[in-house]
């Protein structure tokens, strides 16, 4: 099969295509035939190297995260899906491989793929989706009324985490450029920020959950806005030690986490905020959840681009490039 191959970490290293071995199929697990992969930024990070503690990945190694396409096999312990049936998901750590022709999935991992939405449109959600969902509705428990400040509102996590805040009945504030404005404001942002020309630190107070996906110095700000008793999630780091046994690192990587970590849990504790870090996981059942909100029309898809496969190499570096507006994908069929 066709597929794009990391044969050394490196800062902008280039996949490179080439033929592979189809993957081997476990008991477990379901043979997608890929028809369109979504593209994200933690392909590119682990391209770099940066989670080579967290996820030490054999080399060489077939990149891509999210999958939308089609059964071609399942394996003897499957029972919810059949050759033919139309799928999507977030490929499982250490399973990953969407940027080829075929990926296999574990069938807990699954979830049918959304009616009326296109197998582009449906790539574009799994990762970032499930980030929104396991950082507000499982580590937040955001509720009806509450505040949340969700940076990088036109970014891939952003858009559907401002869908996902509205339709719990939060009040949300985000940051982007004054490009950018009136779509998140279309997404459903009460309060919008351009992060070039204001500082949010000026204009929020008592958040009840801040979601940050930015750099140390932002995430030092986060904890000004808010209130005692809120909550401060981050998806960019630094990793903490419930993260650390969560997936049972070793004892090493666990201390580098302890004391990556202990200068922001420390002052988060000093203000009455709980911090945690957030690295998410697949979930099939989650995402059927997710499934349904798109398909009631309570949240919808944001594309930026598609590439065709041939350009994957274009397409990881247009989202590292970090001006992406919702999502990028490349289409396979």
């Amino acid at each position: 099969m066709k597929a794009f191959v990391l044969d050394r970490y490196g800062k902008k290293a280039a996949l490179r295509p080439a033929d592979m071995p189809m993957p081997t199929l476990r008991d477990d697990e379901v043979l997608v035939e890929v028809h369109a992969a979504g593209v994200n930024l933690l392909d590119a990070k682990i391209r770099n190297g940066e989670f080579k503690l967290i996820l030490p990945y054999r080399l060489p190694l077939v990149l891509g995260h999210d999958v939308a396409g089609v059964v071609a096999k399942v394996g003897p312990r499957v029972r919810q899906y059949k050759p033919g049936d139309e799928v999507y998901a977030r490929a499982d750590d250490f399973r990953i491989g969407t940027f080829a022709e075929f990926v296999a999935v574990q069938e807990a991992s699954l979830a049918p793929k959304p009616r009326g939405l296109s197998m582009e449109e449906a790539a574009s959600i799994p990762l970032v989706a499930l980030t929104a969902w396991q950082a507000l509705v499982e580590k937040a428990g955001l509720k009806k009324g509450q505040k949340v400040f969700i940076q990088a509102g036109s970014g891939g996590v952003g858009t559907f985490a401002i869908q996902l805040a509205k339709h719990l009945g939060a009040t949300v504030a985000t940051t982007t450029s004054a490009t950018n404005a009136a779509l998140v404001k279309r997404l459903g942002a009460d309060v919008v920020i351009d992060y070039r020309t204001q500082d949010f630190e000026d204009l929020l107070r008592d958040c009840d959950v801040v979601l940050n996906s930015q750099d140390g110095k932002t995430l030092e700000k986060s904890l000004r806005v808010l209130k005692r008793g809120g909550k401060l999630i981050t998806i960019s780091g630094p990793p903490d030690p419930e993260f650390g046994k969560q997936i049972g690192a070793p004892g090493f990587v666990k201390l580098v986490m302890r004391l990556l970590s202990a200068g922001i849990r420390r002052r988060a504790k000093s203000r009455g905020v709980g911090f945690s870090f957030l690295f998410m996981s697949a979930n099939g059942s989650q995402l059927r959840e997710i499934t349904r909100l798109f398909e009631a029309g309570a949240a919808r898809p944001v594309v930026d681009r598609v590439f065709p496969f041939d350009a994957t190499n274009e397409a990881l570096a247009y989202v590292e490039a970090g001006r992406a507006k919702g999502k990028v994908v490349v289409k396979l069929k």
